[in-house]
């Protein structure tokens, strides 16, 4: 081979490669979807770390269903992440927590847990233009600042508050009720909506004490119950307070009916409340998810990805994050705006029922469902309709 064809050869083969390098560049590029931001805050450590935890997975889930459907926004593919941070349950880092995610240019956030870490961090999202939505926050105060970009997939206490006190008179029959709140934003709120349902059923309350978060002794509070011949005990708090409180409350000799609810339903109260908590009876927001094949279903994924069973709130959060994926979609955009005014459109069947908000952002016509303990387990008794019916 002669010398000009020798170089022919060599600047075709070379064309031929600068032309293939320059094919796969494109082909890559296609294959590497835009990463889209979706912000998680609640408690991942401390005392409610389990269900902040709980919250994360049900939210990292319905991302991961989403992703495995190769989604696109505008024409372009893209990928969901979760970006995770730790409010730690304190409403000043839960400020802190809500400013990181602005920065961090998520497109909406799912959270908070606690109402007392939902209230003040709104008011950063909202100046943000952040739409979020809280699976677990039921302060009905939270919606009420006027802000248009605050949502939650669950009743708030305002009325299911009212709906357990007018069945603690109407359905249980209590002649001498007793409350005890835990004073924070979630527990007073609460007890506030319970005694006012039962004054709305011409109940009799006969004594309201209060205790706070950190308490681990309830023995004074109590004896007091006992001698006023309490026949019902509401408790607005947390499932751990609660446990320790049926405890105790047994070993005092009170025998009457803890009337819990809220939060109380979970593995946590059954482990440490044990066969003390047979009888407790609690009222959650949502319906009877032990009865629903989608909620049992969900049940089933949510333990082959994680490898641990639904502690109380994940469908929440699971239906959190399809409500602000199918927002997302439906503003066919990364603008935060487009995706808040998508959001209060929003109509989907999620685990826990219809997901469809009312201008404040609350569900319409939520659901309550009414739990026991028996033989150490909750099982659910009757679904309770937002009239009290």
């Amino acid at each position: 081979m002669n010398h000009r064809n020798l170089m022919l050869v060599r600047l075709t083969m070379l064309a031929c490669a600068l032309t293939a390098q320059m094919c796969l560049v494109p082909a890559v590029r296609a294959a590497d979807p835009d990463v889209v931001k979706i912000g998680f805050a609640g408690p991942l450590t401390g005392p409610a770390a389990r269900v902040g935890k709980d919250l994360q997975y049900g939210a990292q889930l319905a991302l991961d269903e989403e992703n495995a459907r190769h989604p696109t926004i505008g024409g372009k593919p893209v990928k969901f992440v979760l970006v995770a941070e730790d409010d730690q349950s304190d409403p000043r880092i839960a400020v802190q927590v809500a400013q990181k995610l602005d920065d961090e240019g998520v497109v909406g956030v799912i959270g908070h847990y606690n109402s007392g870490c939902s209230i003040p961090a709104s008011g950063v999202y909202q100046k943000a233009g952040l739409a979020m939505i809280t699976p677990g926050s039921t302060n009905p105060e939270l919606t009420r600042q006027g802000f248009k970009n605050v949502f939650r997939t669950m009743g708030h206490d305002g009325i299911g508050g009212v709906v357990g006190g007018h069945y603690a008179v109407e359905q249980l029959k209590a002649r001498r009720i007793g409350i005890i709140d835990d004073r924070t934003a979630f527990g007073q709120g609460l007890s506030d909506a319970f005694e006012k349902g039962v004054k709305e059923a011409k109940g009799n309350i006969v004594a309201r004490e209060y205790t706070n978060d950190k308490a681990v002794d309830f023995r004074a509070i109590l004896t007091r119950m006992k001698s006023k011949d309490v026949d019902v005990l509401f408790f607005g708090g947390l499932d751990a307070q609660g446990a320790m409180l049926v405890k105790q409350m047994r070993q005092l000799g009170l025998k009457t009916l803890l009337f819990g609810a809220g939060a109380l339903k979970s593995n946590t109260f059954l482990q440490i409340a044990g066969p003390d908590g047979e009888g407790t009876q609690d009222l959650e927001p949502g319906p009877a998810l032990d009865q629903l094949p989608a909620a049992q279903d969900f049940a089933k994924r949510y333990k082959a990805r994680f490898n641990q069973d639904v502690e109380l709130y994940a469908p929440f959060a699971y239906d959190a994050a399809l409500a602000m994926l199918k927002a997302v979609h439906d503003a066919n955009s990364l603008d935060r705006q487009r995706i808040t005014a998508s959001l209060a459109k929003v109509n989907i069947n999620g685990v826990t029922g219809k997901i469809v908000f009312d201008p404040y952002g609350d569900l319409i016509k939520p659901p309550y469902t009414l739990f026991e303990v028996k033989q150490s387990r909750w099982i659910s008794v009757k679904t309770i309709g937002a009239n009290g019916s």
